[in-house]
């Protein structure tokens, strides 16, 4: 059990710190963590994220002495001391983990920081059909991720559903890189049960190796609240990949040029998150599926330099009825 009360001899944790009720255990965690290394006593620092961690991994050293324990909605968050180091450990629900390790030596801080990854996480993933896909929604604890494995088909193989001209667009999309990213807003528009959210998961299927695919529930709230938006711009603690697509389904009223006065506001926000200050360095994508026609969109969306394509979803002749989504790159 860790360590605490007043005889509590923690060594390293000796230092002068103001928390308020705004706080939260593991905030206490966090701060004291850096305390020796703000001091100076430790002051060779190192951090690694993990994805994927065992269920069974404790991230600590044997020899560690746990000090601090701090469960909150999400993650577990752990201190631990020992000779010349400190350790935090903070698992996510979603399975990842992120280790910081402070020491008096660098080569201390490297040893003990090998120590509590080692063998830390699962084994590559033998390549399956399915893609890990976040889910943000705003709760009464504040805005909140949760992820699970989605199946999704390649693309290839769902092709010959999708009409002559949508299927080209969307080749061009499957075959993007981080490197020959051009744009950042993808316009999906048709009528409903077309097909649009199958093409989406085939295109995370396509981009997992370098994306991380979010799906917003509500996305009228996100862009109501300047809270929110600002969490889900930032990401999640574990995303290690470079980028991120994240997806707002039916938002039809977003990016309408009829929307509403209050509307007006959200699309401002959703072209800051693309290619304003919000998005600037967050290398990140949003995909928006809508069943207005493109005539109907507002023009700020499609504005040249934003929009590359907006192929419309209709049936392909003698296929399923699975009509080729619209993508409109920004």
């Amino acid at each position: 059990m860790p360590s605490g009360g007043a005889g509590d001899h923690t060594g390293p944790l000796g230092r002068i710190l103001h928390f308020d009720d705004m706080d939260v255990p593991s905030d206490v965690v966090d701060a004291l963590a850096l305390s020796s290394f703000v001091s100076g006593d430790q002051p060779w620092a190192r951090t690694k994220r993990l994805d994927r961690v065992r269920a069974e991994a404790t991230l600590l050293p044997a020899n560690a002495q746990l000090a601090r324990v701090a469960v909150d909605e999400g993650r577990d968050a752990r201190l631990a001391t020992g000779d010349g180091w400190t350790v935090r450990a903070v698992r996510w629900r979603t399975g990842g983990a992120s280790i910081t390790v402070t020491a008096v030596s660098e080569e201390l801080a490297e040893s003990i920081l090998a120590e509590c990854t080692a063998g830390a996480t699962e084994p590559p993933m033998v390549d399956t059909r399915e893609v890990e896909i976040g889910f943000w929604h705003q709760s009464q604890m504040g805005p909140t991720r949760t992820a699970r494995n989605v199946a999704c088909d390649e693309w290839p193989s769902i092709r010959e559903n999708y009409e002559t001209t949508a299927g080209e667009a969307i080749d061009r999309l499957a075959e993007v890189t981080p490197e020959t990213v051009n744009g950042r807003l993808l316009i999906m528009h048709g009528s409903p049960g077309t097909g649009k959210t199958t093409a989406l998961r085939a295109l995370a299927r396509a981009w997992r190796d370098w994306c991380q695919v979010d799906v917003v529930i509500d996305p009228q709230q996100l862009f109501t609240d300047p809270g929110y938006l600002a969490k889900v711009a930032a990401g999640g603690p574990t995303d290690s990949r470079r980028w991120r697509l994240l997806l707002l389904e039916d938002s039809d009223d977003l990016i309408r040029a009829d929307g509403l006065t209050a509307n007006t506001q959200q699309l401002s926000r959703l072209l800051n998150l693309t290619d304003g200050l919000l998005g600037q360095g967050g290398n990140v994508i949003v995909a928006v599926t809508t069943n207005e026609k493109i005539g109907r969109l507002h023009p700020a969306v499609l504005r040249p330099g934003r929009c590359a394509a907006w192929p419309r979803s209709r049936s392909a002749p003698c296929r399923t009825n699975r009509p080729p989504p619209g993508w409109a790159p920004r």
